[in-house]
């Protein structure tokens, strides 16, 4: 069969033509994913791009990565949380209190960055421990618990950071992880490396797939989307390889954000716990349906407790990411708008805030959306009052959106 539809370009014709048929009837019943963020981020540059000439450049698209990424991060710990259809506002002040242990490990004790960020981490995944066990074994709501945790973490917060108000960051490597950049050279050579590694497990899964006897994706159509993809991000590359300093002779800034591999790197783990494991499949099963989920044999309790653990031990990543961006650590990391920001980047990406639906590109696209936003209506001297209405008519849209696409899934 597959050697008819290879040899048959009118079979081929078909099968496409059938593929976009099925997407169509996909979006219709309900089953729409990450479309809304997509075609809203491309809307979104396209509107600015417009009005801001510096928009478009080099040197705001860098700005735009780095100014991304720990709500990037963030939110990719709630992702896991929101799957169960439950919710971690505490987790822009987790990020604030283990980076504030980062800082005073490396700077008050000399203790080497990495074993500092081991220890932030572990802090991070005993502080979900804690919520997560309020949570699934005394059956307290989740909004309770990390809303009681908001405002204890931001006490524990203003000890850590004791009358100066702000710990300063001492360390190179972690300040270079928001400030410095690959080199041009080292770029374009992680590009193709990481192109290669998705392209290898594209082909892959299509075999494995085929070689089960399942339905895998038509090959062609893979194709078309696999270089889109990588044609987007070639040039994304290109662009941040353009030298975007002021004065070339005096600093050069030229590459990718350290960052970047990081949050690539989150991505990859995230997205194979998620979609590869039988952990992964225990979220999406317990977001479903948690009583079905318990009657099935899955351990409901302790799901729901690793899931906060998680989003509370990658809201420490986030917290040494903070820490770099604002060479310190102070009272308000992790603070004001933060959560608000990390939870919209999730449901506008397209995870449900019902649960049960949502990947972990979500946030990623929507951390674009809500940088994009702020960047944008920045540029153009809008006040923070507006951009925080914005912002919040967007993530209510989505919401809506999503509720939508649910009630017209179950009719």
């Amino acid at each position: 069969m597959s050697t008819s539809i290879v040899n048959d370009p009118g079979a081929e014709k078909a099968t496409l033509k059938g593929a976009m048929h099925d997407y169509w009837s996909r979006i219709k019943a309900g089953d729409i994913g990450s479309l809304p963020a997509v075609l809203g981020l491309v809307v979104l540059c396209i509107v600015f791009g417009s009005m801001s000439s510096v928009f478009l450049t080099p040197g705001n698209f860098a700005n735009l990565l780095t100014q991304a990424a720990a709500v990037i991060v963030i939110a990719m710990g709630l992702v896991f949380v929101l799957l169960l259809g439950e919710i971690d506002l505490s987790a822009g002040y987790t990020a604030g209190v283990t980076g504030a242990v980062l800082v005073i490990l490396i700077t008050n004790h000399d203790v080497p960055w990495y074993l500092a960020l081991v220890a932030a981490i572990f802090v991070g995944v005993v502080l979900g421990f804690g919520l997560g066990t309020l949570v699934a074994r005394l059956g307290i709501p989740s909004f309770v618990v990390t809303l009681a945790a908001f405002l204890a973490f931001q006490g524990i917060l203003l000890l850590l950071a004791g009358e100066g108000g702000t710990i300063r960051v001492e360390d190179k490597t972690i300040l270079a992880v928001e400030n410095s950049n690959l080199t041009p050279t080292f770029s374009w050579i992680f590009f193709i490396i990481v192109s290669v590694i998705y392209v290898l497990s594209g082909l892959n899964a299509i075999n494995s797939r085929r070689k089960a006897g399942l339905k895998s994706e038509l090959i062609n159509l893979w194709v078309l989307k696999t270089v889109g993809l990588l044609a987007i991000t070639g040039l994304a590359v290109f662009a941040l390889n353009v030298e975007r300093s002021n004065n070339p002779d005096l600093v050069s800034l030229k590459g990718i954000p350290y960052v970047v591999p990081v949050i690539l790197l989150l991505l990859v783990l995230g997205t194979f716990v998620l979609s590869r494991t039988a952990f992964g499949r225990h979220i999406y099963a317990v977001g479903g349906n948690a009583e079905a989920a318990r009657r099935a044999g899955i351990n409901v309790k302790r799901v729901r407790i690793a899931a906060f653990m998680i989003c509370s031990g990658l809201s420490a990543i986030a917290g040494m990411i903070f820490a770099s961006r604002q060479n310190s650590v102070s009272p308000t990391t992790g603070g004001s708008s933060t959560l608000l920001y990390a939870v919209g980047a999730a449901v506008i990406g397209g995870t449900s805030l019902f649960g049960g639906k949502g990947k972990m590109r979500d946030a990623i696209l929507g951390g674009l959306v809500v940088a994009v936003i702020d960047n944008g209506m920045g540029l153009l001297g809008y006040a923070a009052g507006i951009k925080f209405i914005v912002t919040g008519l967007v993530l209510l849209i989505s919401a809506g959106v999503d509720a939508i696409s649910r009630r017209g899934a179950s009719v």
